[in-house]
Formats: C-alpha cells, sequence, structure tokens
C-alpha cells in the first residue's frame, strides 16, 4: 500500500493519538483526575430533587438510609433501563416512594427512614418482581446487588403483548426498530428488514435512503466494512435476516462518530449469543425467487468465547426493461429505443469467526474476521433501434454476460478498560480489504442473430484500510459526562481497467479506440473529538461536541499522471437538546454538520459500457460535501399507542451529483458520471406509530414526506455549461399488522410505496411492496416453520424513470417480477443455559465513506 504524502497529512493526528494514548495510560494507572461513581442520569437520581410516584408526590417519612443495586435482564445479562422500582409498605402493601432505573440499569433511593420496606420491580416485557422485606436502621446503606428480572413469556389478557418489546423504540440519540419481531423477513436478507424501518426506503435495487437522502453510513454491530464502501446494497444482501437484532437509525450523531453519512447512521445489530456451553443454528429457506443456508455455531466455557457462522443467498429472478431517449445531434434528434430482458443469478455468502477472552474482571480482548463474498452474474439480451430524424438508420443487437465479482475480509482486535461504571478506555484496531472486479462480455448480433464481433471490458478494483482508533469517556460529578478520543485511517484505493475486441473467432486483443488506465488513490485521516453530556435537574439533557477531521489526498491516473486534489480540513460541531415532559413525551432538537467522501465506485475511472446507449464513469477528482442538519421532534405513549413525529432540514452546498451528458463518441448515447456541482436544500417530516389494538393484534407504520429543491451545471445546446434547476415532493408510507395465535401460530401482513423522487435532471419511479406470512413455533420452543409471499398479485412491479435536460431526453421503464413465495425452517440444537452479564466491547466505526447512488 503507497502512503505518499502520509507523513505532512498524518503526523499531527499520530501526535495527537500519542499523547491521547499516554494520557490514557496513566489514567489506568493512577485513575481518573477526579469524580465520583456516576449518579443523576448517568448513575442514579438526584437526591435534590423532589420524586414523584404514580403521580402522587412522595411521603415516606425522612431519615438518612439508601438503598441501591442494579437490574439486569436475567436471559442477555444486560442492564434493564428505565424500569420502575417501586418502595411498598409491607403493611399497607401500597407504595410510597419510588424511583427508576438509569441506562446502566442503576438505581437508589435515598432519605429512607428506618423502618421495614419490600422493593418491587417492574417494567414491560419482565414479570414483576418482589423482593424480601427489607429492615432499614438509622444510617443503614444497603446494595442490593445485581438484581434479575425474567422476561414475562406468557400471553395475558390484561397486558399488551407481554414479554415482546414494542416494534418501535426511541432512545436518547436514536430510532431502534426490533426487527426480530418479523415474520415475513424469515429467509431473506437485511434489505428486506430495512424496508420495514421507519425513514429508510429501499429501492428495486437495494439502495437504501434515509429521509430521502442515500448520502449514509451502514455499521454492523458498530463496525464498518470495505465492502459496504464499495455498495451498500451488495453488502446488505450478504446479511441475513434472521439474524438481525434491531436497526437504529441516527439522524444526529454526536462528535463521538466519524463526521461522515450526509443524513445520519444506521446501526444493523445482529442477535449475540449469550448461551454458555455449545450451540448450532440451522436456518434454510427456499422459494421460487430465492433459497438460503445459514448455519451459527458458538461454544462458550469460562473466561472464553468462540463463535462461528455462515450464511449464503441464492436469487435467480427475470426482469425486462425499456429506454427511450432522444439527443440533440446539430439540432437535429436523435432517438434511441432499446427493449432488454435480463436473467440475474446472484449468490452471497458471509462467514464469521469471533474470539473473546476475559483478561481480568475489568477488562476483556475480542477479536473478529469477516469475510463476504458476492458472485453476481446477469445474461442480458439488448435489441436496439437508431433513429435520426423519422429515418431509421440501423439496428444492434448484443448479448452481454455480467460479472459483478467481490470479496472483502475485516480483521478486528480490541481492548476495553473499566475502571467503573461510565468510566473506560478501549483502544481499537482494524483491517480491511476488498476485491471487486467488475466485467463484461458482449456478443455483436446482426439482425439475423449471427456472431459478427466481440467486446470484453476488464475492470479489477481494490480498496485497502488501516485503522487505529482509541476512546476514553468520564462522569463528571453526578449529572455530566466527558468523552475524547482520536483516530487515524489509511486508505488505499487501485482500480486498472481496459477494453478488448476480438471477430468471430480467435483470441481477444486491446482495443486502442477505448479507453485503458489505472487509478492509484491515496486518502489518509487523522481525527480527534471531544463530546460533553450535562443533565439539569429540570430533566434538560445536553450533548454537545465538536470533531476535527484533516484528510491528505494523493492520486495517480495511469501510473505516472498525478491528480491534483488537495488536502481538506473540517470541524463538525454537534448539538443535541432533549426534555422530558409530563405524561411521558420528550420533545428533541438537534444540529450538526456532516462531510461526505466519494465512494469507491464513484472515484473510478472505468468507462462502463456494458451498455453502450447508457455508459457510466466515475470522476477521480471528487471533492466532498459539506451538509448542515436541523430537527425538531416530539415522542409520547399514549395508553396503548407510541407516536413520534419530526420535522428536519438539509442545506447541501457542493454536493455530490450524479449527472447525465451526451456521449462525445457514440451518437445517440449518454454518459452517467458525478460532480461536485450541486446544490440541495431539503425539507420534510415524518410521522410514525405503533398502537396494540389488543393484547394479540398490533398496528405499526408511519408517513414522511419531503420538499427538495436542487441545482446544478449541465452542457447547453450551444456546448457551454448551463444552470439547472429541479424541485419536487416525494411521500411515502408503510403499514404492518401482527397477529398472535394460539399454539404458536403467527400472522403477519406488511405494505410499502414511496412516490416518485425529484432528481436534478429529472424523476425517478415510485415503487411499492407488500408481503403476507404465517409462522408455526414448534412445541419445544427450539425452531418454527413459516411461510410467506411478497407481491403475489399482479405481474410484479413497473418503475418509470424520466430525464430532462438541453440536450437530452429519456425515459427508462423497468420490469421487474418479484413475486415471491418462500417456506422458512429454522432450528436450533445444543446446551443451552445463561452465563452471567459479559462486559461490552467496543470496535472501529469507520463511518466515513459515501455509498452508491443511482
Amino acid at each position: 500500500m503507497k502512503t505518499k504524502g502520509f507523513t505532512s497529512s498524518i503526523r499531527p493526528a499520530l501526535l495527537a493519538v500519542f499523547l491521547f494514548t499516554s494520557l490514557s495510560a496513566a489514567i489506568a494507572q493512577f485513575g481518573p483526575p477526579g469524580g465520583g461513581p456516576p449518579g443523576g442520569s448517568f448513575g442514579g437520581q438526584d437526591d435534590k430533587k423532589k420524586k414523584e410516584f404514580n403521580g402522587v408526590a412522595e411521603d415516606a417519612p425522612k431519615g438518612n438510609g439508601k438503598i441501591s443495586g442494579i437490574l439486569i435482564d436475567s436471559t442477555s445479562g444486560k442492564p434493564v433501563e428505565f424500569a420502575t422500582i417501586a418502595l411498598i409498605n409491607p403493611t399497607t402493601n401500597k407504595p410510597i416512594d419510588g424511583t427508576t432505573s438509569d441506562e446502566k440499569g442503576k438505581f437508589s433511593l435515598t432519605k429512607l427512614a428506618p423502618g421495614q420496606y419490600r422493593l418491587q420491580y417492574s417494567f414491560i416485557g419482565y414479570k414483576n418482581t418482589d423482593s424480601k422485606t427489607i429492615t432499614i436502621a438509622k444510617g443503614t446503606e444497603l446494595n442490593v446487588g445485581n438484581v434479575q428480572l425474567q422476561p414475562d413469556v406468557r400471553q395475558l389478557n390484561e397486558v399488551v403483548i407481554t414479554g415482546q418489546a414494542p416494534m418501535i423504540e426511541e432512545k436518547v440519540d436514536r430510532l431502534v426498530y426490533n426487527a426480530d419481531k418479523d415474520v415475513t423477513t424469515k429467509g431473506g436478507d437485511a434489505t428486506d428488514v430495512l424496508k420495514r424501518v421507519p425513514m429508510l426506503s429501499v429501492d428495486l435495487d437495494g439502495n437504501v435512503s434515509l429521509r430521502g437522502s442515500q448520502n449514509i453510513r451502514v455499521l454492523i454491530n458498530n463496525k464498518p466494512s470495505t465492502i459496504v464502501a464499495s455498495s451498500v446494497a451488495d453488502a446488505l444482501k450478504q446479511l441475513p435476516a434472521d439474524m438481525i437484532k434491531s436497526v437504529e437509525v441516527i439522524t444526529s450523531p454526536s462528535a463521538k462518530y466519524d463526521a461522515e453519512g450526509a443524513a445520519g447512521i444506521i446501526n444493523i445489530v445482529t442477535k449475540k449469543n449469550t448461551l454458555h456451553g455449545l450451540t448450532l443454528n440451522v436456518d434454510a429457506g427456499a422459494g421460487i425467487r430465492g433459497s438460503n443456508l445459514g448455519l451459527n455455531g458458538s461454544y462458550r466455557q469460562g473466561k472464553l468465547g468462540i463463535s462461528l457462522g455462515g450464511f449464503g443467498r441464492a436469487f435467480y429472478n427475470r426482469a425486462s426493461s425499456s429506454l427511450d431517449q432522444t439527443t440533440l445531434i446539430g439540432g437535429v434528434p436523435m432517438r434511441t429505443s432499446q427493449q432488454a430482458t435480463a436473467f440475474d443469478k446472484p449468490l452471497f455468502g458471509q462467514y464469521t469467526l469471533g474470539l473473546d477472552y476475559d483478561l481480568a474482571k475489568n477488562q476483556s480482548l475480542t477479536a473478529n474476521i469477516r469475510y463476504g463474498t458476492r458472485n453476481f452474474v446477469q445474461e442480458q439480451n439488448q435489441l436496439t433501434s437508431t433513429y435520426f430524424g423519422d429515418s431509421l438508420q440501423g439496428k444492434t443487437n448484443r448479448d452481454v454476460d455480467r460479472k459483478d465479482l467481490s470479496n472483502s475480509v475485516d480483521i478486528n482486535l480490541d481492548y476495553i478498560r473499566t475502571f467503573k461504571p461510565q468510566q473506560e478506555w478501549s483502544i481499537s484496531t482494524q483491517y480491511s480489504r476488498t476485491g471487486l472486479v467488475n466485467n463484461f462480455y458482449a456478443d455483436l448480433l446482426n439482425n439475423g442473430g449471427e456472431l459478427t464481433a466481440r467486446q470484453r471490458n476488464l475492470n479489477n478494483n481494490t480498496n485497502q484500510e488501516i485503522t487505529l482508533q482509541t476512546d476514553y469517556q468520564t462522569p463528571i460529578q453526578k449529572n455530566q459526562l466527558l468523552e475524547f478520543g482520536a483516530k487515524v485511517i489509511m486508505r488505499q484505493v487501485d482500480s486498472r481497467y481496459q477494453y478488448q475486441v476480438g471477430g468471430t473467432t480467435g483470441d481477444l486483443v486491446f482495443d486502442p479506440t477505448n479507453p485503458s488506465g489505472s487509478l492509484n488513490y491515496s486518502q489518509n485521516i487523522g481525527a480527534g473529538y471531544v463530546s460533553y453530556t450535562y443533565v439539569t435537574p429540570t430533566k434538560y439533557t445536553f450533548k454537545v461536541g465538536t470533531r476535527y477531521e484533516h484528510t491528505g489526498i494523493t492520486a495517480t491516473s495511469n501510473e505516472t499522471t498525478p491528480l491534483a486534489i488537495p488536502s481538506y480540513s473540517n470541524l463538525v460541531p454537534s448539538i443535541n437538546v432533549s426534555k422530558s415532559l409530563k405524561g411521558g413525551a420528550t420533545v428533541k432538537a438537534a444540529y450538526n454538520r456532516r462531510i461526505q467522501r466519494p465512494g469507491l465506485q464513484q472515484l473510478n475511472p472505468n468507462p462502463n459500457a456494458a451498455n453502450p446507449q447508457n455508459i457510466s464513469v466515475g470522476n477521480p477528482t471528487l471533492r466532498p460535501e459539506l451538509t448542515d442538519n436541523v430537527e425538531l421532534s416530539i415522542s409520547s405513549t399514549i395508553k396503548k399507542s407510541y407516536l413520534n413525529a419530526a420535522l428536519f432540514g438539509r442545506l447541501t452546498n457542493n454536493a455530490l451529483t450524479q449527472i447525465r451528458l451526451p456521449s462525445d463518441t457514440l451518437a445517440g448515447s449518454i454518459i452517467t458520471t458525478f460532480q461536485n456541482i450541486g446544490v440541495q436544500r431539503t425539507f420534510g417530516a415524518n410521522l410514525f406509530f405503533n398502537t396494540n389494538l389488543t393484547s394479540k393484534w398490533s398496528i405499526n407504520g408511519g408517513l414522511d414526506g419531503y420538499f427538495v429543491y436542487m441545482q446544478g451545471m449541465t452542457a447547453g445546446v450551444d456546448g457551454r455549461s448551463q444552470q439547472i434547476s429541479n424541485q419536487g415532493l416525494s411521500i411515502g408510507g408503510r403499514l404492518m399488522s401482527q397477529w398472535t395465535l394460539n399454539k404458536g401460530w403467527g400472522v403477519q401482513g406488511f405494505g410499502f410505496y414511496r412516490s416518485p423522487q425529484p432528481q436534478l435532471q429529472g424523476t425517478m419511479g415510485g415503487m411499492y411492496m407488500y408481503s403476507l406470512g404465517v409462522k408455526k413455533d414448534f412445541a419445544n420452543k427450539r425452531g418454527s416453520i413459516g411461510l410467506a409471499a411478497e407481491n403475489f398479485l399482479g405481474n410484479g412491479v413497473t418503475m418509470r424513470t424520466t430525464l430532462d435536460s438541453p440536450l437530452l431526453s429519456q425515459t427508462s421503464v423497468m420490469n421487474l417480477y418479484n413475486q415471491n413465495v418462500k417456506v422458512t425452517f429454522s432450528y436450533r440444537i445444543g446446551k443451552m443455559t445463561f452465563e452471567e452479564k459479559k462486559k461490552k466491547s467496543k470496535s472501529v466505526n469507520n463511518d466515513d465513506v459515501k455509498g452508491e447512488m443511482n
């Protein structure tokens, strides 16, 4: 890997890392520079604050006694946050005082008078737990230790789907969608799950948008991946839906996160094995459009835990499309009409190996290796007719075989040391590498179907990253938290491409008429951040921070030609404010600045002419874009319903915009590329709800919409650049309903719609999907079998996209025959006993490369 220019661009960051590591080591040896154990919103409640329980002010006699403890989930070992702890008078069985657990599960009751009491712990989804009678003498400070709450898996008439987490939860800085409650996604992949997540949209190619923007970062268990950097859509197809526990949507990331992702961050949390012993899980599915097989095993004994998993999924799907485009040649319109049919045969796989070891009571070491592979093969026939004015100029017929192949590996080694609750230090390292092959082979046929010539494009790319990161956080007094850290990323991108041609027989030879070359792109990033959280006695929470990032770039094309891409530095502030209101409502306001660096395929200079009428090519001189975000939201739980409403705005300058221009070499064809020429102004709103109509029937859904104004440059009729603009409104909605039946049966229905979306040079077509599924759990709860159907009415989805500019117009129609019926099966074998709560681990988060656009 070349690192030319690294010293000058990264030396300040390396010095910061060295100083920070030295400081952290001193802290590890001698302890923090002050601050007691966490309290307030971090480790307990404010003793001076007047408590209120069940709407009645506390009237318990005052004293100097104290009871404290920690609530944990008996199955997962994780803390139970925001649970209710009631102090009961054992004589009257009535509550006389109470509190709630914090984010770490900690609670405390203070100023207790001498006497006898009983504690009652309660929270939705858990069985109510009562303690034995507790005697408090004058000055007693009693710590009850870890209190385990048992999940309530029974179905009770008087409660709402007891023992089941709500479909949508709102945390302090994110919205959480609990995907493991979804029946119809079994046997699918991560794209099937993300289609159901509030604020997200997934198009027919699997590209993900957040509030109308594809400028997002996708993490898996808070970890990045080089395959995600090259293509979010393909990376998500490698992750099985059955392994996803939840999806976190972070619209206003704090300074702790990388500054990348203009619209926000999506963190996919997979199911983590907390079982003690040896286990094996089998998940399989078969359908008319795809099949899958997954095997996951784990072994845990003492301080050592090992997990090994593999997942593969194969598709077989047909599609057809039509293309009608017109370009001006010397003022005379040239029209191209194309009909294409395709047969897709993609194969995706992912394999993981994980180890964790407890070095000591407060220290842990984790290591993970993830290998992903993609084998996307497409057979396509293109029949193209060209007209000059009203006169037919000719017809061409091409049989094209596309190969989009990749393999990626991510290796993590992470260390974390906990001094006391909320005070910890971590070191994270990561090595990632992705190899990407994007080739095509075409047979050129005459009108009689006879072979006349052959063409091949070879394009090999690699993306390699080395990351070093260290973080430290510590509470200050009882209601403040300080976080700071440093990070270095060394990234190397290489791309090599060429065209070959040949006659009806013989070897293919280098084509001198088509471009060939290479790109060597070295990017080094040094960053540091500081974040401060403060909770007031009046229930205001302020989280403010800033992050500084310096990026140095060295790039050459065709081995020797330097590209003048200047280094740049960015200061990205963030402010998050929340206020808890009476009745359980929460109001939040946020501002942050984000930067968006171009991704591998946006930089790739290879002109991909698999379809010569629509050639795509990257731009290696792209610069990052800057986006300012504001957001205002309110959420509340009213009886059995959860409601969340938000207003948001985004202002982007120097936007990375996809543009289309007439080709200079092939009359009638269009080139699609990227440039930093855009201005975008986006304003929108979201409304989501989750309600339980009965103890066995729940409905959730939402509406969202945004208005966007875009401005950019394109080629005019006179050959000079011309400013163009576009604006429009896009609206979407989703609805999901679940029914829990007797004897382990369950039914779920889902529907989604997105109206056409405006683009700088036209409109992207709208889309929809719907599904219906049924599942039966086995009597021993070790497995299940299910049946699901998607888009089972009609003849699939039709998506119409239009493009207009001074020099060209285009209408493309894609027909995706995606009706699907699938049978799913899962079973778990092995000895299973639950172990004590494990310490959390941290890892590298490279949230900093722009994903693919349409």
